[in-house]
């Protein structure tokens, strides 16, 4: 692992965001709540904030970090039918939570697929990306426009 030792410590913020696309049944029954397997938006989310916490158990040469705050939302859009998901997550350490942000929504996004799977094998997930950054040395980082896959 990088040597993180002589760094300030500072706050950390990331913000990360991605969607799953799918088929219009597919989210109405997310919608509906009425899903075979149950709380999909609710699951996916609690998936995503224990992701967030065990991102160096999963992500080789990543610093542990004490988290002080975890934030993963889920909302529906209609058109294209997906979901679209957001993760917040702070520190305040020697090192940045980008990782962490960025686990949090791919686990939540993937545990919305494992909730669908079996009625939509074709949901697609992407545009998994760090929106947002602050803290330590590069300071503050927001993704723009020209930088939009």
């Amino acid at each position: 692992m990088v040597n993180v030792g002589d760094k300030d410590v500072t706050s950390r913020l990331a913000v990360a965001e991605g969607r799953i696309c799918m088929q219009a049944d597919t989210l109405a029954h997310i919608r509906a709540g009425d899903h075979r397997k149950g709380d999909v938006l609710g699951v996916a989310r609690i998936a995503g904030i224990m992701a967030a916490k065990r991102t160096a158990d999963l992500v080789p040469l990543c610093h542990p970090l004490a988290l002080t705050r975890i934030e993963v939302d889920l909302n529906t859009e209609t058109e294209p039918p997906a979901v679209h998901c957001r993760a917040s997550v702070e520190t305040r350490g020697r090192t940045g939570v980008e990782m962490e942000a960025l686990t949090a929504v791919q686990i939540a996004l993937l545990t919305v697929y494992d909730m669908c799977k079996a009625v939509d094998r074709g949901m697609t997930i992407e545009q998994v990306r760090l929106v947002e950054k602050l803290g330590g040395k590069s300071g503050h980082w927001q993704r723009n426009r020209e930088q939009a896959p």
